[in-house]
């Protein structure tokens, strides 16, 4: 099990809990994304005496998560944050917090019970509504000003066991039937990378094997965006005849749009949501009143105004 112990917290098991110990179970450390979040919640606590931080990798597992989740309640924690591995698996979570009255954070990944969430628990994120709605918006923009009226796109999506993934999907679809789109667009073909890199390129190689011709790729998030650009870059793809669109504006989704290669992302603020998800614990903590949902805005990230998000994830 992997462990970060931040500002001295004692050992979990064994010891008793100091004025401010929250505990912090991670859906997985290897991701970009969740990277820049969790040093986020990291940095903020390094410049607050007496909060100390336990943050734990549940690498993938929902078990394996809600073992941490119920360590963290026996060690008698303040408050405890969660980035969900499975979206629809947190009511268990939830009623385990709430039993031992100890206030629960959720943060980036929508639990299935955010609508009844007791009084001391919240969820910190950005508002996924507007995520694939924005890059998908743009994506039509860019279609249209190639003078296309009618076009052909694949769907990477995420996890579907996550509530983003199914979220940002949703809003492809909802841009592309509306009336905002300006531009017919037929989607060829729908199916998961789970947010890798990796599986995207093998993905996407395999999309391009079928020689069917295409005019945009839209990825619900940017590491799968980038898998795909490598994939039809080895293929050969002229990248200037193809709109790619992804989500969450990562360092090398930055880079890959200053080479030209990515279209569009939205900014999703990691670091943000991060220490967003620290305060609302804290406060929590403290007997002190949080709204249930806390967002933190969107924003569209294109060539025109790459520099100005080149230093925030």
């Amino acid at each position: 099990m992997k462990t970060f112990l931040i500002a001295g917290f004692a050992a979990l098991m064994g010891t008793s809990a100091l004025a401010d110990d929250i505990g912090v179970s991670m859906a997985k450390f290897d991701d970009n994304f969740l990277t820049v979040l969790r040093n986020g919640m990291i940095e903020k606590a390094k410049g607050m005496e007496g909060v100390n931080l336990q943050v734990e990798d549940a690498q993938n597992d929902v078990a394996k998560q809600l073992d941490q989740i119920n360590n963290f309640i026996a060690s008698g924690v303040k408050a405890i944050i969660v980035n969900p591995v499975d979206t629809s698996a947190t009511q268990a979570m939830s009623d385990a917090a709430a039993k031992a009255n100890i206030p629960l954070v959720y943060v980036n990944r929508q639990p299935i019970n955010v609508d009844t969430l007791p009084d001391n628990q919240a969820f910190v994120a950005s508002n996924e509504q507007e995520s694939g709605t924005l890059e998908t918006k743009e994506v039509c923009k860019l279609l249209k000003d190639a003078g296309k009226t009618e076009a052909s796109a694949y769907v990477i999506m995420g996890e579907l066991s996550n509530q983003a993934a199914v979220q940002r999907t949703q809003d492809i679809m909802d841009v592309i039937g509306g009336p905002d789109c300006g531009v017919k667009i037929n989607i060829l073909d729908k199916q998961t990378s789970n947010w890798n890199r990796d599986e995207a390129q093998n993905l996407m190689t395999n999309w391009l094997s079928t020689g069917t011709k295409f005019d945009a790729v839209i990825a619900n998030n940017d590491e799968s965006a980038i898998g795909a650009i490598q994939a039809m870059k080895a293929a050969g793809t002229d990248m200037k005849a193809v709109v790619v669109g992804g989500i969450d504006a990562t360092q090398d989704a930055l880079a890959a749009m200053q080479a030209g290669d990515l279209d569009v992302t939205v900014f999703q603020d990691a670091a943000g949501q991060g220490a967003g998800a620290l305060d609302a614990a804290l406060k929590l903590a403290k007997g002190e009143k949080v709204d249930h949902k806390v967002y933190i805005p969107f924003q569209l990230v294109t060539p025109a105004n790459v520099a100005d998000f080149l230093k925030k994830n």
